[in-house]
């Protein structure tokens, strides 16, 4: 009825002969478009699959949170899976997600050697697969820029430049007239942005020519309270510590617990800042600064990758992706808006 109705009122204006041409083609253009809508329903109608380290610690939280608010605005359904800290249940659930058949996964490894195998069957079954955070692969022989092969990309922090940018801080507050002592409360030694982000701090120091020694390193497992029980044991060791470098904020807001409780009172500087505690703490004064990372916006750049990877073949694969990380201080705490 619709073609006949618009038939007739072609009549109106034009001959019959012109109207016949005029149906068809409209009735070309309206095929084309219903198979383009079609085309476009098809490439929405997707399912990204994520599994973070753990949603116990709330910076993977935001990864997640960034990665399901991207996966909204393009019509893609997600299904993210909790390992809870465990590698086995971390490739089980790599596991899972491909027998459910998603068109691409995302993943925060536990652990960076043994992830290399997770990503070599993920990208046998043919399924783009994005790491975030943390590089996969031994990082005494890979490069962070040099992605493992077999991933579409690697979404990170660049810890290496995070650690310089502490380092830069810690040099402008170093006292000049000695040979500094400083003590850095490290993260698990499993990640290998341990390495990187200590390796950063030194290399900026070094390069700013301050004098210093390392008096005291500890791993810790990335909490608060752990981060104080460490700085309880550096302030206990060494009263005239200069000052402490923390991996993380959340190791940083005990360690300014233990500080506040002591006699001493180093300087205290973190990475892996941007968190609302972290903010906190650096208006209070409880801590000098730290170093801009968003977990939200790393969420959001592992969609965009796994996205680009799911929809267009053709995209190169082992990509670096990474964002700015500027300093963070009183001064400066605007500069670092995003909070978790």
């Amino acid at each position: 009825m619709r073609e006949v109705s618009m038939h007739a009122t072609q009549n109106r204006y034009r001959t019959h002969s012109k109207s016949v041409s005029g149906s068809i083609f409209r009735s070309s253009t309206l095929t084309l478009t219903a198979l383009l809508f079609a085309g476009s329903a098809m490439a929405k109608d997707l399912t990204f699959g994520y599994v973070p380290a753990s949603l116990e610690y709330p910076y993977n939280v935001m990864t997640a949170k960034g990665f399901e608010e991207a996966a909204k605005e393009k019509g893609v359904k997600t299904v993210v899976i909790d390992p809870r800290g465990s590698v086995e249940k971390q490739g089980n659930s790599l596991d899972d997600l491909l027998s459910q058949k998603v068109d691409a996964i995302g993943f925060l490894p536990l652990d960076s050697v043994v992830a290399e195998g997770f990503v070599d069957k993920v990208s046998d079954a043919k399924v783009p697969i994005v790491a975030i955070a943390l590089q996969v692969g031994d990082s005494a022989k890979r490069q962070l820029k040099d992605p493992y092969p077999g991933l579409s990309a690697l979404v990170a922090t660049d810890n290496y430049q995070s650690g310089v940018v502490a380092g830069e801080m810690a040099a402008g507050v170093l006292p000049k007239d000695k040979t500094a002592k400083i003590g850095i409360v490290m993260g698990d030694p499993a990640y290998t942005i341990v390495k990187l982000d200590t390796d950063g701090f030194k290399a900026a120091l070094d390069k700013a020519g301050a004098k210093y020694t390392i008096v005291a390193e500890q791993p810790t497992n990335w909490t608060p309270d752990e981060g104080e029980a460490v700085c309880q044991n550096f302030l206990t060791a060494h009263p005239d510590i200069d000052l402490i470098y923390s991996h993380a904020d959340d190791m940083a807001i005990g360690c300014a617990r233990a500080i506040d409780a002591s006699s001493s009172k180093p300087k205290l500087i973190a990475t892996g800042g941007g968190s609302k505690l972290g903010h906190d703490a650096i208006l209070a004064g409880e801590m000098y600064g730290s170093v801009c990372t968003r977990p939200q916006l790393l969420g959001k750049l592992m969609f965009d990758a796994l996205y680009e990877a799911a929809t267009k073949p053709e995209t190169p694969k082992g990509r670096f992706v990474t964002y700015d990380m500027p300093p963070i201080t009183k001064e400066t705490i605007d500069s670092c808006p995003e909070q978790w």
